[in-house]
């Protein structure tokens, strides 16, 4: 089993990125980009199987988030997270990377290559994330990230909180407290509080049409290896959404994980794991691409 170790890179303003780092350095790498409120562990049963099929994963906390720190000047635009992110491409050091990005991950990777000169990336894997998105859903999101802002009584009131987002059962059921210590911070207060600056909302929160046609113009610039993973039961993300993407990107490879929803590599993981692995496997073979649009 490949085992983790920790990374740090350095954002140009002096924000420190921490990552983990999984397989050998010597295998061509992949870079995994989380959501927002989420943290680089939310990759790690992903990360551990893409490592043992012969790559070497890089995952990291976006600014703001786990144990990478927060910005002085509470400075998290899409261009300053798209320059974190081409910037610990660079310190990688490494053959251009392939790049995963869930949500706000996605969104900065893909405008990050779409708007670029030149190809940054090796290839691309969107998780659940395309330009048209249903504004309720993410408003549902938004209203979740911003419910807690005086923290919890224990790891367990946040694990049922989560259960309840995602319509599960208790917290002992569904949700594993002593994972979600990842997400949390305990302050002098004794409260728990999300892994997050909530500085962030007042940028995410703030994506209008302006954004969304930023989003189409690089997709339609896109010319690398791309894959969109599309969770059926996602709030997010509707057929209709990850057809319009499709057809912005016609070489691009489309996985529709049936009873997985936006948390996608968490409700399906292995289904996940496994087609990633093989579309970066394919890529890497410089292999045709092709669109599938069964259930995974």
């Amino acid at each position: 089993m490949s085992i983790s170790k920790t990374l740090q890179f350095s954002a140009t303003d002096g924000v420190k990125i921490a990552a983990s780092s999984y397989g050998s350095d010597q295998d061509p790498s992949v870079l995994m980009l989380h959501g927002a409120g989420q943290t680089r562990h939310s990759w790690h049963r992903s990360a551990l199987k893409i490592a043992e099929s012969g790559f070497h994963v890089v995952t990291v906390d976006t600014r703001g988030h786990g144990e990478s720190t927060w910005s002085t000047r509470k400075d998290y635009s899409l261009d300053t997270l798209m320059a974190d992110l081409l910037e610990i491409v660079r310190q990688l050091r490494c053959d251009q990377p392939s790049v995963v990005g869930a949500s706000l991950g996605g969104i900065t990777a893909l405008l990050a290559q779409g708007e670029a000169t030149e190809q940054c990336f090796h290839s691309l894997t969107l998780v659940d994330i395309t330009p048209k998105v249903d504004q309720q859903g993410v408003a549902r999101i938004l209203e979740f990230m911003n419910r807690f802002a005086d923290g919890f009584e224990s790891v367990e009131q946040a694990a049922d909180a989560v259960a309840i987002y995602k319509k599960k059962p208790a917290s002992g059921k569904s949700q594993n407290p002593e994972g979600l210590l990842k997400n949390l911070r305990l302050r002098d207060n004794g409260r728990y509080y999300w892994h997050w600056d909530p500085a962030l909302l007042d940028h995410v929160s703030g994506f209008g049409e302006e954004v969304v046609e930023r989003q189409r113009a690089a997709a339609r610039a896109l010319k690398l290896p791309v894959l969109l993973l599309h969770g059926k039961l996602s709030e997010i993300v509707s057929d209709a959404d990850a057809e319009d993407f499709l057809r912005l990107v016609p070489h691009a490879r489309y996985v529709d994980v049936a009873q997985a929803s936006h948390m996608l590599a968490t409700d399906d993981n292995d289904l996940f794991a496994n087609a990633i692995v093989e579309f970066l496997l394919d890529s890497r073979q410089e292999l045709p691409h092709r669109a599938d649009t069964g259930p995974a």
